[in-house]
């Protein structure tokens, strides 16, 4: 699987500018909620639901919330850059500036897990971090996770 199968240009965010990880969560909700055809506030729910078994900040300043649906088809990717790191509760206790929301389908747990499995993996390597905090636009974020 591939970031671009579940990541449009569209769903690319920069600068965003929140002051916590829950306003976070609503505004990449609310923006989500358009596209996938799901209620925000369940979106929301089921982020923080989530969260409360442990953060998804997987450290280094990245954080990739994630929940399921029954109502999705596919994987639905939301990324945001943010204009300021904020606290995450990450397993490093650094604060984030990288988000990854993926809402995934219930139904294909191989689907799920590939496109989790393949934003982790992307994330998580030091060269493509450092692409991606130096981007000054939303084009060029998602270039750098699709490419």
């Amino acid at each position: 699987m591939k970031i671009s199968e579940f990541l449009s240009p569209a769903d690319t965010v920069i600068n965003i500018r929140v002051s916590d990880k829950d306003k976070l969560l609503q505004e990449l909700a609310h923006r989500a909620a358009i596209k996938v055809q799901i209620p925000e506030g369940e979106i929301i729910a089921a982020l923080l639901k989530r969260e409360e078994l442990g953060s998804t900040g997987m450290g280094n300043g990245v954080a990739i919330p994630h929940a399921r649906f029954q109502t999705l088809a596919k994987p639905f990717g939301i990324v945001a850059k943010l204009k300021q790191p904020i606290d995450f509760q990450a397993i490093d206790d650094q604060p984030v500036e990288i988000v990854f929301v993926l809402l995934l389908p219930t139904v294909s747990e191989g689907e799920q897990l590939g496109a989790l499995a393949c934003v982790a993996r992307k994330l998580r390597e030091p060269s493509e971090l450092a692409k991606l905090r130096k981007v000054k636009k939303a084009s060029d974020l998602h270039a750098v996770l699709t490419a």
